[in-house]
């Protein structure tokens, strides 16, 4: 008997998708739940996974194709579990060469593949005329094609992902209709440092994670959020809208293109609960398993470039929020101390802000209020 595969329903702000890869070709073998297919869209990449055992028996739908909520782009034939896994066994079992030739071990095989070497071309010095990895490596400097004078300048193209292609729409969009301006500030990192080696073990032991960063900085945009109201509101038409809550992105970069899950309600978090949180979306999201609803909404953005060595960076706003934060790396540098100079842990802000309903002088401000959070850190430590 042959099922249909067919596309999920999609949300209602996601109106289409784009077949991303198949997992499964057809005349293949294929488990229950085992995943078929991924659907990209531009907020998320969906699963399409198996409803029964069976062989796929015909795609519809190549990768690249547009679908939509609810399409057929398979089939497939319903089959019996033992009988699938019967095929299955035989299918992994360890090749041999034809014509009686000798065993190859799987070692040897991955290594041929991974160098791209034709495996009948190799004379086996092994015992029995086996192949073994020496000969290998033995072809290879004995065959190197490429010298200094037979360089070759290849290019590449490839088609820009639904997602990457959505976000470079939405950042010259936001460049384009905003009136974005960044203020910068910096900040010692000293006394979160010092909490973070106090009071870290007892973290781990209560929580199961680790003490970072974020958690702090979340909880000290609250803070500035909430003396500074208009930098949490949001430009619709012309009306100004003034959010009654606190729903901080994370920027989180994946290999498919930057993604923003939401840490709902944040003001009434604690900084584990934030923790957890910022966890779970960032392994969520390089594994392209985030759904719709955590990346749906959004008043305030916090983008951390010092993960990957930034010391400082204009952050581009995330529309229809009117800010975003943006942290960087932890420098040690020289700064006055109450008329003496000393090393201190420092790291640069960056606030860029929408200048059409935030002044310079409140986002100035707003910034200065994180600074001062962060150097006094004990009141946003509350476990």
């Amino acid at each position: 008997m042959k099922e249909n595969i067919l596309s999920p329903t999609y949300p209602e702000s996601v109106e289409e998708g784009v077949i991303a890869n198949w997992k499964k070709l057809e005349g293949e073998m294929i488990i229950q739940d085992e995943v078929l297919a991924e659907i990209e869209t531009d907020k998320v990449v969906i699963e399409v996974v198996a409803a029964n055992d069976g062989v796929m028996t015909k795609i519809f739908k190549a990768e690249g194709e547009v679908v939509n909520s609810g399409e057929v782009i398979g089939e497939y034939e319903v089959g019996e579990r033992e009988l699938i896994k019967e095929k299955k066994s035989k299918k992994d079992e360890t090749p041999k060469i034809e014509n009686n030739e000798p065993l190859i071990s799987n070692s040897v095989n991955k290594f041929a593949k991974d160098n791209e070497i034709d495996l009948s071309l190799i004379k086996g010095t092994g015992k029995s005329g086996r192949i073994i990895k020496q000969d290998l490596i033995n072809y290879i400097s004995n065959n190197e094609r490429i010298t200094k004078e037979e360089v070759v300048r290849e290019t590449k193209r490839i088609p820009m992902s639904r997602l990457r292609k959505t976000v470079a729409e939405r950042l010259v969009n936001v460049q384009r209709e905003t009136a974005m301006l960044t203020t910068f500030n910096e900040v010692d990192m000293t006394e979160i440092m010092k909490i973070r080696e106090q009071k870290g073990e007892d973290f781990f032991k209560k929580n199961q994670i680790k003490l970072g960063y974020m958690g702090f900085f979340v909880s000290a945009a609250v803070s500035a959020l909430n003396e500074y109201p208009q930098v949490n509101a949001s430009i619709d038409g012309e009306e100004i809208v003034f959010h009654g809550f606190k729903d901080i992105g994370v920027a989180v970069s994946t290999d498919r293109g930057l993604t923003v899950p939401i840490i709902k309600d944040a003001d009434l978090l604690r900084i584990s609960d934030i923790e957890k949180l910022t966890l779970k979306y960032s392994e969520k999201a390089r594994k392209g398993k985030l759904t719709i609803e955590e990346m749906q909404g959004g008043t305030f953005t916090i983008s951390n470039g010092g993960v990957f060595g930034s010391l400082l960076s204009t952050p581009i706003l995330n529309a229809p929020q009117t800010a975003i934060l943006g942290m960087h790396k932890i420098q040690d540098r020289p700064i006055a101390v109450e008329g003496k100079i000393e090393i201190r842990p420092m790291m640069y802000l960056a606030l860029s802000y929408d200048h059409r309903i935030i002044d310079g002088k409140e986002a100035v401000s707003f910034l200065v209020h994180i600074k001062n959070e962060i150097e006094n850190p004990a009141n946003l430590y509350k476990e």
